[in-house]
């Protein structure tokens, strides 16, 4: 039986990601020392690249990419692992160089900047009619660009409350629900009891994660209850006025006041206080619950996100695939595509991760997000317009760097109108050096 392998890439790394000061990530594939990242496709290879996300994700993914191994003998698959900090950057080194792999793994809201930049090739004519229909609209929404479709994921996602039961009990804090979420107000009230009984910082906030796409797509939800966002979408051409416009000034106000509160801790020392019971709530998305369950079991509270002022806002989308502009055997890469995408590989996926399952024939059978299943919510929140896809222009990567230093510097005290001020004012001025990024 063929295995797919991953290949080692060290000499790849050194000549065009070395600016980067990305290492590559050991895996437990097999490996080997080819270095060209598309020998062979033309005869068979599909060459993959993936993030390393969890450990259970990477295992996941191993075991998909065996078993298409185990059924489909024609098709070899190389794949190699990125670390993901730096993933973007070396998306874009290896297309200026000219060493895209076939198959692509990327974080959903890149896909408009990388399809707009001609590293992506549209699926439309290699999916099944069928199999496209299955799959939530979210999935189909964050991977078209221009009325075609550039990208499949296995797992949709989303934000909520993660809560521990026993605390709130204790501190008399009434168990939102979808239909009547926690208000500005109660919120406010909830984390002010919660550190009067004893909590040094009540609300966990993955501040640990650092600066980088998750203060995008966590924090920028807040805006959004607030009647604010990151760029005036109407036309996607200028984030002055939205991002720096008095919802969101107020918006993020309020999010530094979760520190001078002292309701978050700015700098954790791990990602481990709530699981601890350190804290009684956690602001996160789905793959924290393998790891939150095993921890408070029953006390294991999922709850929606607040209505802060314009309703309850959650944040959606995740790592997804498209097939590279300049794969030599698209055939065989939609193949393996496919097979990443079946039903049976969406769960092998969403079990290992707590991701929600991308199509809807797998939701049904699973036994996480199914009808009355713990994290059944996520599901709803992604149906009941709770959640909100990040920008869908090429701007992105820049919009996403310029709120995450925003966030980093509001959290460490800055003037919160200043600081959106700057933001605005840089995503504007890549929108204006693009020509208002347009379509091609």
């Amino acid at each position: 039986m063929k295995r797919p392998w991953i290949r080692s890439f060290s000499l790849l790394v050194c000549l065009i990601l070395a600016g980067c000061g990305a290492t590559a990530t050991p895996t437990t594939l097999p490996i080997t020392s080819t270095i060209d990242a598309n020998a062979g496709a033309a005869s068979g290879t599909v060459t993959l690249w993936f993030h390393s996300g969890q450990g259970a994700e990477r295992d996941a993914l191993n075991a998909t990419l065996q078993a298409f191994a185990a059924k489909n003998s024609a098709i070899k698959i190389e794949a190699i692992e990125l670390p993901e900090g730096a993933y973007n950057d070396q998306v874009n080194a290896a297309a200026l160089a000219g060493e895209l792999p076939c198959l692509l793994d990327f974080d959903g809201p890149f896909v408009y900047n990388y399809a707009w930049s001609g590293y992506l090739q549209p699926l439309d004519s290699l999916i099944a009619a069928e199999v496209k229909a299955d799959f939530l609209p979210s999935i189909i929404q964050q991977g078209t660009y221009n009325g075609k479709l550039y990208s499949l994921g296995q797992f949709d996602s989303g934000l909520g409350f993660y809560a521990n039961k026993a605390l709130l009990e204790k501190a008399g804090v009434r168990i939102p629900t979808l239909a009547q979420p926690w208000t500005r107000a109660e919120l406010d009230q909830a984390l002010s009891k919660l550190k009067a009984n004893g909590l040094q910082y009540p609300l966990e906030l993955k501040m640990n994660y650092g600066r980088g796409e998750w203060f995008s797509y966590g924090f920028s939800p807040f805006l959004q209850s607030f009647g604010g966002d990151l760029i005036d979408r109407s036309n996607y051409q200028k984030a002055s006025g939205t991002l720096n416009g008095a919802a969101s000034v107020e918006a993020m106000q309020w999010f530094q006041s979760l520190f001078t509160n002292g309701y978050v801790n700015p700098k954790p020392a791990g990602d481990t206080d709530f699981a601890e019971g350190k804290a009684a709530l956690s602001w996160v998305g789905h793959w924290a619950y393998p790891d939150y369950a095993k921890a408070l079991g029953a006390d294991l509270l999922v709850l929606p996100a607040a209505d802060l002022g314009k309703g309850a806002k959650t944040g959606m989308g995740s790592w997804n695939w498209g097939i590279t502009s300049k794969c030599a055997n698209p055939a065989a890469a939609a193949e393996v595509l496919s097979f990443i995408v079946s039903p049976e590989e969406v769960l092998r996926m969403s079990d290992a991760n707590g991701a929600v399952p991308a199509r809807t024939s797998a939701i049904a059978k699973s036994t996480l997000f199914g009808d009355g299943a713990p994290l059944n919510i996520y599901v709803q929140q992604l149906t009941n317009g709770v959640a909100v896809p990040r920008p869908i222009t090429p701007a992105y990567p820049v919009i996403t760097s310029a709120f995450a230093e925003a966030v980093d510097n509001i959290v460490a005290g800055a003037d919160v109108q200043t600081e959106l001020d700057k933001a605005a004012q840089k995503i504007d001025a890549d929108i204006e050096d693009n020509q208002g990024y347009p379509v091609k």
